[in-house]
């Protein structure tokens, strides 16, 4: 095969709230400091390592985060490679831009775009390049999209799952379907069937053939294409040329209606953090608890507890399965079996249009 370019292209866009009070719409999940002294945001470009190099990884965000992106980027990103939509319009959109972009500076259809989320953890960093490579390959020599699926450990109802089919020599697999997220029976018959993976959001193509997809299954988004290409370096036209694209997820758009989707399963370990009570399963514990308090912490009779407190001494006495956070301006202490409910307190902040989310 000719020789091609591999991109990598992190979408940092989200404006997420589930870690509240620590992220807030100013500053969304991806650009904390959870499980590191760096920021998701980095870590996601970082673990790309010698496979994509900093001339050739990408981000792609709201024009809003251009400081927080590039502060949380520094060092492992070529200063030029930001990509900044005008304003978020859903996943679709955002790769669509993404690819004009990389077209507008001279990316062929023969090269290869990795996909990936900027706000989830993975360890193991050479299990990560070792499938974004076998991805690689398949995109190439099979000329479809190549998703990437993540084993299933529990009947999770928070995923969205895919169905697999025949799968190849190389252990790539045909995708039979792309599932909403299930009730828990239905998430129970997927664990049991062991075809299905869970939907990590991430995926591996030629542009050539994303640009096909999109052309067949989203043309009122891909008649914008050239469109983009040609307004590339000039804010104002991309702005008004990405006001017309459809505010749709990639999945919805062009993922479930194709048929050139295969999937490779992740070689490497994956959690979405997708609230508080998630910590504990990527933070090492201490005394029967986890910890963020760089000041000191000390318990008596408590365990299971999460305390994030960057900065600050905390005590836990005779207290069990609780998640305490402060961040010096707002302090919230709740089960963990309730983690989910932080969306309330958000709601209702919002409504009051307070200036803490």
């Amino acid at each position: 095969m000719s020789q091609y370019t591999l991109y990598g292209l992190v979408m940092a866009g989200g404006q997420g709230t589930r870690f509240w009070p620590e992220s807030t719409s100013k500053k969304p999940k991806q650009y904390l400091s959870l499980v590191s002294e760096k920021s998701l945001l980095h870590a996601s470009l970082s673990r790309f390592g010698d496979l994509i190099g900093t001339d050739k990884r990408y981000i792609v965000t709201v024009k809003m985060q251009e400081s927080l992106a590039k502060e949380c980027s520094e060092g492992e990103i070529n200063p030029k490679n930001f990509i900044f939509e005008p304003a978020g319009r859903n996943t679709a959109p955002c790769i669509l831009l993404a690819l004009a972009s990389l077209v507008a500076e001279g990316a062929r259809d023969e090269d290869v775009v990795s996909i990936v989320t900027s706000d989830h953890v993975i360890k193991n960093t050479s299990g990560f390049q070792k499938t974004i490579e076998k991805a690689s390959a398949a995109a190439r020599s099979e000329g479809k999209i190549v998703t990437i699926g993540i084993t299933p450990e529990s009947p999770h109802t928070g995923f969205g799952y895919i169905k697999a089919g025949d799968g190849n020599t190389d252990g790539v697999f045909e995708v039979n379907q792309f599932v909403e997220k299930p009730d828990k029976v239905t998430a129970e018959t997927y664990l049991a069937d062991g075809n299905y993976f869970w939907n990590a959001g991430m995926f591996v193509s030629t542009i050539g053939t994303l640009k096909e997809e999109f052309n067949g299954h989203a043309p009122e988004m891909f008649t914008h294409f050239n469109s983009l290409v040609s307004a590339h370096g000039n804010d104002q036209r991309i702005a008004e040329v990405y006001d017309q694209i459809p505010a749709e997820s990639i999945d919805y758009a062009v993922m479930e209606k194709s048929n050139k989707v295969m999937v490779v399963p992740a070689e490497f370990d994956w959690n979405d953090i997708g609230s508080w009570d998630a910590l504990e399963s990527v933070l090492p514990s201490e005394d029967g608890n986890t910890w963020v308090a760089d000041n000191g912490h000390f318990q008596l009779d408590a365990s299971g507890n999460i305390a994030f407190a960057p900065g600050m001494h905390v005590s836990l006495i005779g207290v069990e399965d609780l998640i305490v956070v402060s961040n010096g301006k707002s302090v919230v202490v709740l089960p963990k079996s309730r983690s989910q409910d932080i969306k309330k307190i958000v709601a209702q902040l919002k409504e009051q249009n307070s200036d803490l989310v």
